[in-house]
């Protein structure tokens, strides 16, 4: 049998065991604890500079959102508009790094994009809406103006015709800004031609404007230089834009010079004003305009819309013209210079078509004129050896013929000589039986008179004192008119030209007599 003792002795040994095992496995954990509490801290620590982190991340992203919606969006959309515009960079250029910057450039290129879209849109629509404007206006003004050059050719009353030749040229004011306008929204040009003389073009281009006498046209090309159909219309208008830049930016007081010149690829027009002229951002900003080389915007002409330009460009650019405006004039202006390629070029018989009485004669034609008179030629030829139309001067006192039958009776008889020969053919005159002398226009007698190079033709003179006319061989000058009565004259000749016409048209014409033109006064 165990004894007492020993067993109290095993069992303060196990409770002192598992005092011991306890006291460790307590201790342990309370090591584990301390430690995991500062684990648990060290984490909080970080947890929350993480998170202030992320608060400063967050508000410098808000304030790249807040930048990007207050400054660089609106630069970006005027920069649409005006190039020149500087869109700003990021608010924090080391936050806007990486992929964020990546997202904002995006952000920016498609607004711009769809901004730029969106204004070419509603430009194309409000053109629509103008270009529909314009056409009814021009539909009307065309209307008006027919029915002014029926009263002219109506009525020869003086005061009348000249009020009704004012109305005319207020109207052709309202008719070239509309359309300007039209030409600018992309429409047609408005009138189709035939190939006419380049410088009708130019003269009829003038004719459209306040302040034309003041424009001065030096023609130095061939007789016969003429455009093609489709480009006589767009010439007149790039024309008459260029010279009413040059009429209002220049003195009253000053002229604006026009010259025709021959170029290697074709002809120039060159027009020079003695204006303000033009500062370097106004010159490149102006040659843009008329470059054609890109589509003008209705919003970048302006408030009120300067069109001129813009119109010259969209035609340069339909038509394959060339618009020069980097050269300053000599005369402290400006100078502008059109090049007429040659393909836009042909050429009309100047006798069979003559230009307009009103046009400038060629300085080519004169001193040829002169050349072959001194060499004893007596018809006058050009570069392709087809006869060179004369320059219309006034001619010597000579008896007028007799009227022939057929010829309008509304013609008045006291035209002058060069007038007469624009309206109708001279009529044969009246030959006396006298078989012996030769017609004079069969043996023609040159002289050079004072202060003229273009050889005059002198009547035969009969011993008697007469000529084959049977008149006297001179007679004095007709004394000068008053502007009333050269507007009656004007009058006149108007209504026996619509008479003419009318009755070429209706058959009505004698077949002996010659066709009659009439050249618009206008």
């Amino acid at each position: 049998m165990i004894e007492i003792p020993e067993l109290a002795a095993a069992g303060l040994a196990a409770g002192t065991l598992s005092a011991l095992v306890l006291g460790g496995g307590l201790l342990r954990a309370r090591r584990t604890g301390a430690r995991r509490a500062a684990e648990i801290e060290t984490l909080r620590t970080h947890l929350a500079v993480a998170r202030e982190e992320a608060d400063r991340t967050a508000g410098a992203y808000a304030a790249e959102a807040a930048h990007l919606a207050e400054h660089r969006l609106p630069a970006t959309a005027t920069r649409t508009v005006h190039p020149h515009v500087r869109v700003p960079g990021p608010l924090r250029p080391e936050v806007a790094t990486g992929e964020l910057a990546t997202a904002l450039d995006s952000i920016l290129t498609g607004v711009g994009t769809a901004l730029d879209q969106e204004r070419k849109r509603v430009d194309a629509a409000a053109r629509a809406v103008m270009r529909g404007a314009t056409r009814e206006v021009q539909a009307g003004l065309y209307r008006l103006q027919d029915d002014l050059r029926a009263l002219q050719q109506r009525y020869d009353e003086p005061e009348l015709a000249r009020t009704l030749y004012a109305l005319d040229h207020e109207n052709e004011q309202s008719l070239r800004r509309a359309q300007v306008a039209s030409v600018v929204c992309g429409a047609w040009v408005g009138l189709a031609r035939e190939d006419s003389h380049l410088v009708d073009a130019v003269t009829g281009g003038q004719s459209r404007l306040v302040g034309y006498e003041r424009v001065e046209i030096g023609n130095h090309l061939e007789d016969g230089t003429a455009l093609v159909s489709h480009a006589v219309e767009p010439v007149a208008i790039i024309v008459a834009e260029l010279l009413d830049n040059a009429l209002r930016h220049s003195s009253s007081d000053t002229r604006v010079m026009v010259h025709l010149e021959r170029a290697h690829h074709g002809v120039t027009v060159t027009v020079d004003d003695a204006g303000v002229g033009m500062g370097s951002d106004e010159r490149a900003y102006a040659q843009r305009m008329v470059a054609g080389s890109e589509p003008i915007l209705l919003s970048e002409l302006g408030d009120p819309p300067r069109m001129g330009l813009a119109a010259i460009g969209q035609l340069t650019r339909q038509f394959d013209l060339s618009v020069d405006l980097s050269s300053p004039s000599p005369y402290g202006g400006v100078r502008a210079v059109l090049l007429i390629k040659s393909h836009l070029l042909s050429r009309i018989d100047p006798v069979e078509q003559p230009p307009a009485a009103s046009a400038p004669r060629s300085t080519r034609g004169a001193a040829e004129a002169a050349a072959q008179e001194r060499s004893g030629r007596h018809l006058l030829t050009d570069l392709h050896g087809l006869p060179v139309r004369q320059s219309r001067r006034p001619a010597p006192a000579v008896p007028a013929p007799a009227p022939a039958s057929g010829t309008p009776a509304d013609l008045p008889a006291d035209l002058p000589a060069d007038a007469s020969a624009d309206v109708s053919p001279a009529a044969p005159p009246q030959q006396q039986p006298d078989p012996a002398p030769a017609p004079a226009a069969e043996h023609p007698q040159h002289h050079r008179p004072e202060g003229d190079a273009l050889p005059r033709r002198r009547r035969r003179v009969r011993p008697d004192g007469t000529d084959g006319t049977g008149a006297a061989p001179a007679r004095p000058s007709p004394p000068v008119r008053t502007p009333e009565e050269a507007a009656a004259a004007l009058g006149a000749l108007q209504a026996g030209t619509a008479a003419a016409r009318n009755a070429a048209e209706s058959g009505a014409l004698d077949p002996g007599a010659g066709p009659t033109e009439g050249n618009d006064p206008r």
